[in-house]
């Protein structure tokens, strides 16, 4: 298998997304987790932008070892100078430095020449050789350059001493056939180009940053540049995930990234919730949707044969399992699948028929169907099929004081109790159901949704609960969103007690 690197800027152009701020301390938890996710290069920061990146770009210089830590530069040398300062103590080090090199660029940006900005680029790269063996070039906006004058300026890094040359679609521009030809063009057009490795880093401003990242590299360029769940400057950019996986699932490639797959998810809750970034439901390989069936034509397949429908193991990435769905469109299988884990006999087909018509009705008027819906449809003795039940919960609070939450549960046939304060109704109710069953978990994502307008309205309750790295989930409704958030939990605590 041939190798492509991995060189990760999410906590560099991933930070741009507006409305991101991560501090030091959080730049560095993110970056130790891409260090356990097997990436080649972290690019740290734009350590002259601010005192605060600069400081990030040093103390995770100190604190992760394994990757190259690379910091970004402008063509100037107070920039150069500035990123040597802040790599001091990496014990890999790139600079990354770059300039412009579309006419858009040059004309209206720098209101400069070509000849101009050929001989900074030139001059950027040997002066930043003098202080590091390993110094990447971009041509920013290469995706709108011309090819002709972008492989010479190309070809003039790589004799002054660039060992990575990166093709950045700055814009999200190209269309992916046209980016993979540019980098085809480059790869029969440059001189020295066989001894660099030739990167790619696309934008998604027209949702084609993945696409045009593979077309890249299926010609040739054996660098990725991407960020964790696509976060970045506008649209975002190439999803490392995306990318990672394609490689993955198409073995005859030929090609590999060296990334531990297992750990990206938990790589991208921990990028989502200190990024404050939620990750859209139906995001490739992360989104909480991306092994989840409601289809029952698509859950008949997926319970027979998982790669009917299926193209990745869950497990491949860190998730748990294939979720099943109960909605609308669900069929008999992924409601008999639900009724045996509940300890339904399902052989009475008569019985299941019936249990399924009632189940249509009321899939009908709500989105999602609990276990505790299927109890209550079917009939069967709720205390012998839930571990955990609410016998008693009680909250009260007032305006900055928090809240005391007081709660009363079932745990397997046996009644436990506890009082709890939290920032909120729900923070203390969840602690007190913690403090209850005395487990180890987290919470991972937590979304409420209205029903119908109103001040008496039905909120639906989403909870994603990480235990033991295994991920599950739970839905509740009600019109008392407090009870309808403990609820949830309890629906996904029910999956694994």
């Amino acid at each position: 298998m041939e190798r492509v690197y991995i060189f990760d800027t999410t906590l560099r152009d991933g930070e741009q997304a507006a409305g991101c701020h991560l501090s030091t301390v959080e730049k560095i938890q993110i970056a130790g987790a891409l260090g356990r996710l097997g990436v080649d290069v972290i690019e740290a920061g734009f350590p002259v932008s601010s005192p605060g990146d600069f400081n990030s770009v040093v103390e995770i210089s100190k604190a992760v070892k394994g990757p190259v830590i690379c910091a970004l530069t402008r063509c100037l040398k107070s920039d150069i100078d500035v990123a040597v300062e802040a790599l001091r103590y990496a014990s890999e080090k790139r600079i990354h430095t770059g300039i412009g090199t579309s006419d858009y660029h040059i004309k209206y940006k720098f209101e400069t020449t070509r000849k101009e900005i050929l001989r900074r680029a030139v001059e950027s790269v040997r002066y930043a050789r003098r202080f590091v063996p390993d110094v990447e070039f971009y041509c920013e906006d290469a995706g709108r350059t011309d090819n002709q004058f972008l492989a010479e300026v190309v070809e003039a890094v790589i004799k002054a001493g660039a060992t990575v040359v990166n093709i950045p679609d700055t814009t999200g521009y190209c269309l992916p056939n046209e980016f993979g030809e540019k980098i085809a063009y480059l790869k029969g057009n440059v001189k020295g180009i066989d001894n660099v490795i030739l990167s790619v880093h696309c934008h998604n401003d027209l949702g084609m940053a993945t696409a045009c990242a593979f077309e890249g590299v299926r010609n040739g360029a054996r660098q990725v540049e991407c960020t964790v769940n696509g976060v970045g400057e506008r649209a975002g950019n190439t999803a490392m995930e995306e990318i990672c996986m394609i490689l993955k699932c198409h073995k005859n490639l030929g090609l590999d990234t060296g990334i531990v797959t297992r750990n990206i998810v938990k790589t991208s809750h921990l990028v989502s919730n200190l990024m404050n970034s939620p990750v859209q439901a139906n995001k490739a390989v992360v989104g909480r949707n991306a092994f989840s069936h409601s289809s029952g034509i698509h859950q008949d397949g997926v319970l027979k044969h998982k790669e009917t429908y299926e193209i990745i193991d869950p497990k491949d990435v860190g998730a748990d399992k294939s979720n099943i769905v109960l909605t609308a469109r669900s069929g008999r299988a992924a409601l008999k699948t639900r009724l045996k884990r509940l300890g339904v006999d399902v052989s009475d087909s008569k019985m299941v028929d019936s249990i399924y018509s009632k189940f249509l009705k009321l899939a009908d008027r709500q989105t999602y169907i609990t276990d505790d819906d299927i109890v209550a449809i079917s009939g069967i003795d709720h205390n012998a099929v839930m571990a955990v039940q609410i016998l008693e919960h009680k909250v009260s609070s007032a305006l900055g004081d928090g809240a005391v939450a007081y709660l009363k549960l079932s745990v397997k046939g046996s009644e436990k109790e506890a009082t709890a304060v939290g920032n909120g109704p729900v923070d203390a109710s969840i602690k007190a159901l913690k403090q209850i069953l005395g487990v180890d978990m987290t919470l991972q994502e937590f979304t409420i949704q209205s029903v119908d307008r109103g001040s008496d309205d039905i909120g639906k309750v989403y909870m994603q609960v990480l235990y033991n790295d295994g991920l599950y989930y739970g839905f509740s409704a009600s019109s008392d969103i407090v009870l309808a958030s403990l609820q949830a939990y309890i629906d996904a605590v029910n999956q694994f007690i």
